[in-house]
């Protein structure tokens, strides 16, 4: 498989394995009752942080289990003011850089640190993921084909689910040079091959596909009658007579009949009465399977009129009078070809494709409106996503019960897109969003709240107050034309939130364009936006578990306590153990009882006098303990079924 090799990427192919594990410190919870410090037990996070930490501090709750991961990274157009740009202007990143790359991230282009931050963020991302799960990410041209190779790496090729087009313009620009960008890139990755999307809901365009018109219990549309396979499926090719004309009637070459030949029959006999006989046709069977005759499969009867022809038409005909025809039938009022019925109510929902347009999917303008209206009017994030595209996305790949991750959170679109589609269907999706900037709680966080609680929303009413086609004859009058299209400006800029100056638009129709004299006005009307409800909470990164090798005595013991757990048995820490021992963790599910003996004032010995405080609740045919020393011999370990650990020293590092 090609891989991609920049300047860097033998510095940060591992580097995920290096990030330090830090505790995550919630700082307040918000509900329906408003922002606390008591804790609400809220599933739905939003971090502060760098999202490299963030990401490792997630794993021993959340590692193999999120669903659905979206993120929005910087698209590294070279203009943008994103914190891992050219000049490295965030000592965060200058010194990580420095630290991770070494001096050659001095001369790094612009698309190698990008790349050299992307890449340990999509190995944690990759870990995160459920087996069943799927990544969306949004990216424009200038990094797309990079993006490609390196999640063809990380995720697989085989893994790979779709370079989906997204229009993100309702209307393109007629000022850029060359080719507008009018679609971006949404690239999807699942965990493990042959991942499936959730279909979507059915639009009125699709429904209206479907007719009714032999009065059947349920409308539908003319599919084919064949499936493909012939050579594979050779008994299900053999010919049908047809009850109108009796022509003999077998399926397309290289294609069988899309059922059996006994579903076949009672089908076909709902026409008329048939029988199967032998046709002694392995010619044209062997024709329509691509073999050689002596090679088509024998003995394969054809179904046939049990009546003379006219007796059959008789029957045929009265069937398609009276409707409700069988799921095989006749086109052009009965004398055509052989058609299959597809009912409306046995297809589902719509299956997604790989270009969503504005209509479905939102627009970037719609975005920026929505985050003025939920912000009364300011402009809190510039390059916002419309909330309709993730709610796609959730869609697609995230059910009710989904957990979302979403570790580039921007403005909070991706919160409020799920609760959104949980207040839609009474889902109960999580998320979990990450963001570094400074904004995290004044923008993330505060869009959040706002769409648990309600907002004021914005809506907009396009109005053409003057209009007139520039022909010859107007050209002739040009300074009356503009004249009278001032004039409206003067008499209506106070009427509207906004009017716009005489301009000269281009309307095109067919092949064809022209050219008018326009003055449009823009009316907001404000509107309640009701509450989604649900809730969070917010938290910062903490401190590191480790400092120099060494357990930080700054992080509380319960959260050592569920690290050590996970990385021993990588299932959810259960807390209350601690309530038989002070030092149990748990029973596995493997059936080993784990303690861990740390005490931050004094050293910790797994002695014979600390084998005599496990008591009878914790009792188990096998151990791991950890403490800073042991004095048990081997035998002894050995006798016991113990594993002895030692502090630090055998703490896994994630």
């Amino acid at each position: 498989m090609p891989e991609l090799n920049w300047v860097g990427k033998d510095k940060v192919i591992t580097h995920h394995l290096d990030v330090p594990y830090r505790v995550l410190d919630r700082q307040y919870s918000y509900d329906e009752h408003g922002q606390h410090q008591e804790d609400n037990g809220s599933q739905n996070m939003i971090i502060h942080g760098d999202n490299l930490e963030a990401l490792k501090a997630l794993l021993p709750h959340y590692e193999g289990k999120v669903d659905c991961v979206y993120i929005d990274p910087p698209y590294n157009t070279g203009n943008e003011g994103w914190v891992y740009n050219d000049a490295v202007n965030d000592p965060r990143i200058k010194k990580w850089l420095g630290e991770v790359v070494g001096k050659e991230g001095e001369d790094l282009s612009r698309h190698d640190k990008w790349l050299c931050m992307m890449y340990p963020r999509l190995r944690l991302l990759h870990r995160l993921l459920a087996p069943t799960g799927a990544i969306f990410i949004s990216i424009d041209d200038n990094e797309a084909a990079n993006l490609r190779l390196i999640c063809d790496e990380i995720f697989g090729s085989r893994c790979f689910v779709a370079d989906i087009s997204w229009q993100r313009n309702y209307s393109t620009r007629n000022d850029s040079k060359g080719i507008p960008d009018e679609v971006e890139h949404l690239l999807a990755f699942s965990k493990q091959p042959g991942w499936n999307p959730n279909k979507l809901e059915r639009t009125e365009e699709m429904d209206a596909k479907y007719k009714n018109p032999d009065n059947d219990v349920s409308a539908w549309r003319t599919d084919n009658a064949f499936a493909p396979g012939a050579a594979t499926h050779q008994g299900m090719v053999y010919a049908i007579q047809h009850p109108f004309t009796g022509e003999m009637l077998y399926p397309a070459t290289g294609n069988c009949w899309r059922y059996e030949q006994p579903e076949m029959f009672r089908i076909f006999s709902g026409w008329t009465d048939y029988e199967l006989r032998d046709l002694d046709d392995a010619d044209e069977r062997a024709r329509v399977c691509g073999v050689a005759a002596d090679e088509v499969k024998p003995g394969v009867l054809g179904i046939v009129l049990a009546k003379p022809l006219d007796r059959a038409r008789a029957d045929a005909e009265a069937v398609y009078e009276r409707g409700q025809w069988p799921r095989f039938f006749f086109t052009k009022g009965g004398y055509g070809g052989v058609a299959r019925k597809t009912y409306l109510d046995s297809v589902g929902g719509a299956l997604p494709t790989n270009f969503w347009s504005y209509e479905v999917a939102g627009h970037t303008d719609e975005a920026k409106k929505e985050v003025r209206a939920i912000f009364d009017g300011r402009v809190a994030f510039d390059t916002p996503k419309p909330t309709r595209l993730v709610e796609r996305v959730l869609q697609v790949a995230a059910g009710p019960d989904a957990l979302v991750l979403d570790s580039f959170a921007g403005s909070g679109t991706t919160g409020q897109a799920v609760l959104n589609l949980n207040k839609a269907d009474h889902g109960n999706r999580r998320f979990v969003l990450v963001e570094l900037g400074d904004y995290a709680d004044s923008v993330t966080a505060e869009r959040v709240r706002r769409a648990v609680r309600g907002y004021k929303g914005l809506s907009e009413e396009q109005v053409t107050l003057f209009e007139q086609k520039l022909t010859v004859g107007a050209l002739k009058k040009a300074p009356e034309l503009l004249a009278e299209a001032a004039a409206v400006y003067e008499a209506q800029k106070d009427n509207y939130t906004k009017v716009s100056r005489p301009k000269v638009v281009t309307k095109v129709s067919g092949k064809t364009g022209s050219a008018f004299v326009q003055v449009t006005a823009t009316q907001t009307h404000e509107h309640d936006v009701s509450g989604t409800g649900g809730s969070f909470s917010y938290f910062e990164l903490g401190a590191p578990l480790l400092v120099d090798g060494e357990l930080n005595p700054e992080v509380p013991q319960e959260r050592a306590r569920e690290y050590i757990w996970f990385t021993e048995t990588g299932e959810t820490y259960q807390p209350g153990a601690g309530d038989v021992h002070p030092d149990f963790l748990g029973r596995s599910a493997a059936g080993l009882a784990y303690f861990f003996a740390f005490d931050p004032a004094a050293p910790t010995v797994l002695d014979k006098d600390y084998l005599a405080s496990i008591p009878a609740e914790c009792a188990s045919e096998s151990y791991v303990i950890y403490a800073d020393t042991c004095v048990l011999s081997d035998q002894e370990l050995t006798a016991h079924a113990i594993t002895f650990k030692k502090i630090p020293r055998d703490i896994t590092r994630l």
